[in-house]
């Protein structure tokens, strides 16, 4: 076999739009996948990436937005700040406006859907589906500028099974990290059972030997940067013919973090660092996932009935301390808290799909989901203080689609969609703690609806030189809870009314083999309507000498770009893929003329060659280009209608791995991430990990 089936599936040549669809992996779970297509597995009129399991094992990508960070399309950021939560950006569509699901149900958390990417691990994963512009109307609400679908295993053999063992050290030697994984699955005639557990532990990471020392943040190991996360997922199969299936699911993912702080702002309880206007000192001891889920895939006739039953529950909890020892929490003042999230959803699917004749297919979708949010808030628990009165906000979502699909000739494919969507919001409790010491008084906000008409046109043209496809797409997300009521500390306004964003989004592209290389490219150009967007109201907030705000729906914004992928098998033994990525984003505010957008670089490159040094070992190194992006700064002008923005400097990161067959079942993956050390930041304050080093001992049987 030559080096060409192993190149990197993370680099994520962009796949051709239709007509070559490639079946999925054999341990793939695929009641799990979302819809790509009205036919194959791939997508008309849009680009999809696949990363598959064996390239995120091999370059220890076992966070979710450093598994996708390499994909064309995709760039990571970090919402820096107290939460310091890691971001997945898809052709600059960050994640109110990218769905995340595991095995086709959605993670959605109805509070303000701050979806933590770090948070996702990857070794569970058969797969990652990430779908970008063009989405299916039959995968529900959301899809307005993406999707990403985390695929879990299920076995192909009679018994079968992996263990693995990893470490990570930073540039000085030290061990920054600890993880196992182990996975058991066996299929029989007429059932399964697969079963996988992870864990990580993480002491954080370790900063570049060209960071300069300051009363902040010393050398060496970053502090609070501190993780433990891990995952069980347990499903059990049956098959009682060819065609059908019927699964039962559960997934139990748990996390804690802590949040590094800016190293140029000030810190309670850390001398030299500075007065007045000092940071947050917040952690998250909880970040808990669960979901029990039922899947069933039924032929009936020429048609079939595919459905999704689930529950699932979050339970979150933020401490807020007195000072950065983050060891008291006895201050009597509304900053310090402990605010627990109990959230669960309850939620159904069914897709149907029938032909009609040789050259039409229509199928259908019907989603329900149920969100319950539950939010306890004890201020200055330290000190025993009772919690306030449990505030409480429900909310259901419905979406019925049709997607008809018609070959129109042996090259020539169209698909359409049409969806309606609307999201209904059934309670929302609201506790009035500014009267704080006192207690608080129990309230409620009035409620509202929105509803949104999606739908979705694409042709696809298959010839000897390759596949031409062109996409056209009206998309739309709704807003959370926090768009709509939350007071951010006294900041802001409540707006039940507000709507919807939309995204028109136009695409055309090629995928085809040219010379030696096989190429996909695709050009893309979205319209965003309606943005939602805080701005200024007539009230002011005495306290911080600013205008109150207000979620409104105002902003407008383009983004455009190019994406180009390339795989060349240079010889028998090696390899090249490489992509690169061109991205503009316009955002217009019309109070705020210096609104720019943030944290997406203009320019992404990604290189990475396989040489097969000889039997048995391979050998990769790599390189991660990025162009400078804006970051808003921390310091704020004293003027609130203008934005003080810093710009980030680009940069570029080499990288080297390498596995090792060892023998038919065990192998050893040994590697090092930013080569050269370089010291850089994505977001003002926070700089990235420096030099780094993995190795990962695997058995499989």
């Amino acid at each position: 076999m030559t080096i060409r089936a192993k190149l990197l599936g993370a680099a994520a040549l962009l796949m051709p739009a239709m007509g070559s669809a490639q079946e999925p992996p054999t341990d793939t779970f695929v009641l799990g996948t979302i819809v790509l297509t009205a036919e194959s597995e791939l997508n008309p009129g849009g680009t999809s990436s696949t990363v598959v399991d064996e390239d995120i094992v091999r370059q220890n990508r076992q966070t979710l937005d450093d598994a996708l960070k390499i994909v064309p399309g995709v760039s990571i950021g970090n919402t820096g700040g107290s939460r310091n939560e890691r971001l997945v950006y898809v052709r600059g569509f960050d994640r109110f406006q990218v769905p995340l699901s595991i095995d086709g149900i959605r993670v959605y958390l109805p509070a303000d859907n701050r979806l933590d990417y770090g948070r996702f691990l990857t070794p569970d994963l058969a797969e990652i589906q990430l779908q970008k512009g063009h989405v299916s109307v039959l995968n529900g609400p959301g899809g307005m500028g993406g999707a990403i679908n985390l695929v879990t295993r299920q076995p192909s053999r009679p018994f079968e099974g992996e263990a693995r063992l990893g470490i990570e050290a930073g540039n000085r030697g030290d061990i920054a990290a600890r993880s196992g994984f182990v996975s058991l699955g066996t299929r029989q005639a007429d059932f399964w059972l697969q079963g996988s557990y992870f864990r990580r532990d993480s002491d954080g990471f370790y900063l570049s030997r060209d960071f300069v020392p300051r009363p902040q943040q010393g050398a060496g190991l970053r502090e609070y940067a501190d993780t433990d996360d891990s995952r069980l997922n347990l499903k059990a199969g049956w098959t009682p013919n060819a065609t059908d299936e019927y699964v039962l699911s559960y997934t139990r993912q748990t996390g804690a973090k802590r949040a590094p702080y800016n190293i140029d702002l000030p810190m309670r309880g850390r001398p030299g660092t500075g007065t007045g206007g000092f940071q947050r000192d917040w952690t998250w001891p909880e970040w808990d996932i669960d979901s029990l889920a039922f899947y069933s895939h039924t032929e009936l006739g020429g048609g079939y009935l595919k459905t999704r039953a689930y529950y699932n529950r979050f339970d979150n909890l933020l401490s807020s301390w007195d000072d950065s020892t983050q060891s008291t929490q006895e201050a009597l003042a509304p900053r310090i808290f402990d605010s627990r999230y109990k959230d669960a959803a309850w939620g159904l699917s069914a897709e149907a799909g029938t032909e009609f004749g040789p050259d039409h297919e229509i199928k259908t979708a019907l989603h329900y989901r149920r969100d319950r949010h539950d939010s306890i808030q004890s201020v200055a628990p330290g000190t025993g203080r009772e919690p306030d009165p449990l505030e409480r906000s429900e909310e259901e979502t419905f979406s019925v689609a049709l997607e008809h699909g018609w070959q129109y000739s042996q090259a020539l494919k169209f698909v359409s969609g049409v969806s309606y969507d609307k999201a209904r919001m059934l309670r929302a409790d609201n506790n009035d703690t500014s009267g704080f010491p006192g207690p608080a008084v129990p309230g409620s906000y009035p409620t509202d609806s929105t509803d949104a008409v999606n739908w979705q046109l694409a042709a696809v043209y298959s010839h000897d030189s390759g596949e031409y496809h062109a996409g056209l797409s009206s998309r739309t997300r709704f807003p959370t809870r926090f768009d709509r009521y939350s007071t951010r500390f006294g900041t802001a306004r409540p707006n039940p009314a507000l709507e919807s964003e939309r995204a028109t989004n136009f695409e055309i592209g090629y995928g085809g083999q040219i010379g030696p290389a096989t190429v996909q490219t695709a050009l893309f150009y979205s319209k965003v309507k309606d943005m939602i967007q805080s701005m200024p109201t007539e009230e002011w907030d005495d306290e911080r000498d600013r205008p109150i705000v207000q979620s409104q729906n105002v902003g407008d914004g383009t983004y455009k770009g190019f994406e180009i992928a390339a795989n060349w098998q240079i010889a028998p033994d090696l390899g090249l893929v490489a992509n690169y990525t061109w991205l503009h984003r316009g955002i217009t505010d019309p109070v705020r003329a210096d609104y720019r957008p943030t944290d997406t670089p203009r320019h992404n490159a990604y290189l990475r060659l396989d040489w097969r040094a000889m039997e048995g070992l391979t050998i990769s190194p790599s390189v991660e280009l990025s162009s400078s992006r804006l970051s808003e700064s921390a310091v704020q002008p004293s003027d609130p209608d203008q934005i003080a923005y810093t710009r980030m400097s680009g940069f570029g990161l080499a990288n080297l791995d390498a596995e090792w067959q060892a023998s038919e079942q065990a192998s050893v993956m040994f590697g090092i991430r930013n080569l050269f050390d370089r010291d850089y930041q994505l977001v003002e304050g926070f700089p990235e990990p420096g030099r780094s080093f993995f190795l990962t001992t695997r058995m499989r049987f």
